[in-house]
């Protein structure tokens, strides 16, 4: 007779469902700013005297707080628990953004979306790490996924909502919205998620060790560069699709929301497929990725062609949990800082989509350019998760042929 099985399970554990909702609240907060911005940039672009190319610059600033953010602040906050880390976050993501609220102008704001991108990568990273723990091994990924559930249920509900907000109040509204929400956050996680103690061994140099891995580096590349399609596009969507599509602006908040509904889809299928095959997944998430960007500048000409391209482009917003997940695997007793620079890695290709779409649009190609921009990206990804591949299984018959028969 098989013993019981006495393995954290969320569904049968209303603590663990509480500490899951708390860490999900975080990624609602950190979705909404990050996605909602970009959705903003036709509305505060003139208000800060700037054309819509140099206010991708704002989007681009608060990419490159995450990049510099989590590996700088995950490295540090080494020796404190977990649990306090992720409150301290949240704290200063208030801070960020209830400054960006306020900005009097275009290199204020360029620092207060810097500031409020610092601590977004080590948040999902560590909050990766907590929501892992919590379950059994077989279930990591879905246990991730339900944290990043919330960044997911952002831009079906937050996002939308921030836009109509903007455009109803004014844009400075959606980054106050969210100060508060990441102050309930804070609030949220002290009181739900368990307390733990600093992990054995913890110190700033033993999560550097993560950086002498090649599988890590190969692991961030893979979501640096493949993941920068999505965001060319999103980016310039709403200009796309006032510019080009002729919808109106009562429309955006629609579209979006069938982004973020590919996107918890997504989600939520690639986490399921990883938890049994997880380089296969991330191989059919890039290709996915290929054909849903190159078909965008064939389906902008109308929103009823243009509204399942969306839906797909959404889709390939999966690979964030299931690159997670790889990292767990690649990165031995360095997880805090490696899953904190998978968030760098994506914030990396925030700032590279945006910026070479932005060029691709300044040279005159057009609105719909930011499709081919993102399928070559997403090609560059493929190439890269090859390499990883084969890197793997060299590997692996090395260790075969090393092995005493």
């Amino acid at each position: 007779m098989n013993p019981p099985d006495t393995t954290p399970n969320p569904a049968r554990n209303p603590h663990l469902v509480w500490a899951l909702l708390a860490l999900s609240l975080g990624g609602f907060s950190i979705g909404t700013t990050e996605f909602a911005a970009m959705t903003l940039v036709p509305f505060f672009s003139p208000d800060l005297g700037i054309d819509v190319p140099t206010a991708g610059r704002v989007i681009s600033a608060y990419a490159l707080g995450v990049v510099v953010g989590a590996p700088v602040l995950a490295t540090l906050g080494a020796r404190l628990p977990r649990r306090t880390l992720l409150i301290l976050l949240m704290l200063a993501f208030a801070l960020g953004n209830g400054l960006s609220a306020l900005a009097p102008g275009y290199h204020s704001m360029l620092l207060f979306r810097f500031l409020s991108g610092l601590p977004h990568g080590a948040y999902f990273g560590v909050g990766a790490l907590v929501a892992a723990s919590l379950v059994a091994p077989e279930r990591r990924a879905q246990a991730v996924s339900m944290m990043m559930l919330g960044l997911t249920v952002a831009t079906i509900i937050g996002v939308p909502l921030a836009n109509a907000l903007g455009q109803w109040v004014g844009w400075r509204w959606g980054f106050g919205v969210v100060a508060v929400l990441a102050l309930s956050t804070a609030a949220l996680v002290a009181a739900h998620v368990p307390k733990d103690e600093v992990q054995p061994g913890a110190s700033a140099m033993r999560e550097l060790g993560a950086l002498a891995r090649r599988q890590v580096w190969l692991t961030l590349g893979i979501g640096a560069v493949g993941f920068g399609g999505m965001f060319a596009v999103y980016t310039y969507l709403a200009s796309t699709l006032l510019e080009v599509t002729g919808a109106s602006p009562a429309t955006l908040p629609l579209v979006f929301s069938v982004f973020g509904v590919g996107m918890t889809v997504g989600t939520l299928v690639c986490a399921w497929a990883a938890d049994r095959a997880l380089m296969p997944t991330v191989g059919g998430i890039l290709l996915w990725s290929v054909v849903a960007l190159a078909l965008y500048p064939f389906a902008a000409g109308s929103l009823w062609t243009l509204l399942p391209v969306v839906f797909m482009i959404g889709c390939s917003g999966g690979m964030g949990t299931v690159l997670q997940t790889r990292l767990m695997d690649v990165a031995g007793d360095a997880q805090t800082l490696a899953a904190a620079l998978n968030h760098s890695a994506f914030n990396a290709a925030n700032a590279l989509g945006p910026w070479l779409g932005g060029i691709a649009i300044a040279a005159g190609y057009g609105w719909t350019s930011t499709g081919w921009v993102g399928a070559i990206l997403a090609i560059g990804g493929l190439l890269i998760w090859g390499l990883s591949l084969a890197d793997d299984r060299r590997r692996a018959t090395a260790w075969r042929l090393a092995s005493p028969r």
